[in-house]
């Protein structure tokens, strides 16, 4: 019996080293990964999508919370001042970015904006210019513009993880490619579209129409704020039944319900599109960019 015992507390003392050792190789695994903090949903594909098992990526906005308007607590910015990388959108789209850098206090941190090298598109509106900024931020909505963040994105993570520098260029070149063959596909449909104009939300597609040569007609700004009146629902409504619109879009991020009135009126469709600011339903970057583009095509060629 005691020989029993002492077997079977020599089995479970192996099994417990066993699972201690599996534990420390997964721990340090874990530490090994780069650490990337970023601000909001798109830019955490893009970084997934080039660093792939090399990092560890934490975001700042949660989920369900409009980028615009967040105000990140200490709290939320735990992740960031243990970061090595901080990738951010640029162009206004956080106000509070240059404040956070100070505060993470991180001396070898090693950040990207990656609307670096994109042309902006300028705001009209001046409430906007003054609240927000002189420009749109909405670049990761553009197919092309989105290629320069992901390759932005790529040149950081070389610089943060020199040593792996050939395996996230090989990862940015797959992702580029997918980018290119989903904007090839529909520049070639749009392009033999007579319609190029839709109506949406909110307005946060100004680049995906430069991408493919459409516009873009919006029941609210930019930056989803300054729901219109009678007047101005009026015109959108006769804006609609004279450019022959059959679809009004509607994002979840966005208040729908003017859009729903706004359809209602107009005797249009209402369908939801994408901003892909959150994670929304399960779906990839790509996923929703191919459906929203599928949607605008389809409500162009109606």
């Amino acid at each position: 019996m005691l020989k029993k015992w002492t077997v079977s507390i020599l089995c479970l003392s192996l099994i417990l080293s066993f699972s201690a050792c599996g534990s420390a190789e997964t721990g340090d695994k874990e530490e090994e990964k780069l650490k990337v903090s970023v601000t909001f949903n798109a830019l955490k594909e893009f970084t997934e999508a080039v660093g792939g098992d090399k990092v560890q990526i934490s975001t700042i906005v949660p989920d369900g919370v409009e980028p615009h308007d967040f105000e990140p607590k200490a709290r939320d910015l735990t992740a960031l001042s243990q970061a090595q990388l901080f990738v951010y959108n640029g162009l206004g789209m956080e106000a509070w970015v240059d404040k956070a850098i100070a505060s993470a206090d991180a001396e070898n941190l090693i950040t990207v904006d990656v609307s670096t090298g994109i042309t902006p598109i300028k705001n009209n509106d001046e409430k906007d210019i003054e609240e927000h900024g002189q420009y749109d931020p909405h670049i990761w909505l553009s197919l092309k513009d989105a290629e320069t963040a992901v390759t932005n994105i790529k040149d950081a993570l070389s610089k943060a993880d020199p040593g792996n520098k050939e395996y996230y260029e090989l990862n940015c070149s797959g992702y580029i490619s997918k980018l290119e063959s989903l904007y090839s596909e529909y520049s070639e449909k749009f392009g033999a579209l007579e319609k190029k104009s839709f109506v949406t939300g909110h307005a946060a597609f100004a680049y995906l129409c430069r991408d493919f040569g459409l516009e873009q007609k919006s029941v609210e700004d930019v930056f989803a704020e300054g729901e219109p009146g009678a007047r101005t629902l009026t015109e959108l409504v006769e804006y609609c039944k004279s450019n022959d619109i059959t679809t009004v879009f509607a994002e979840e991020m966005a208040s729908p319900e003017v859009s729903e009135t706004l359809a209602r009126a107009a005797g249009a469709e209402l369908e939801t599109i994408y901003t892909i600011e959150s994670a929304e339903d399960g779906k990839t970057y790509l996923e929703r960019m191919e459906e929203n583009l599928k949607k605008i095509y389809s409500s162009l060629s109606e």
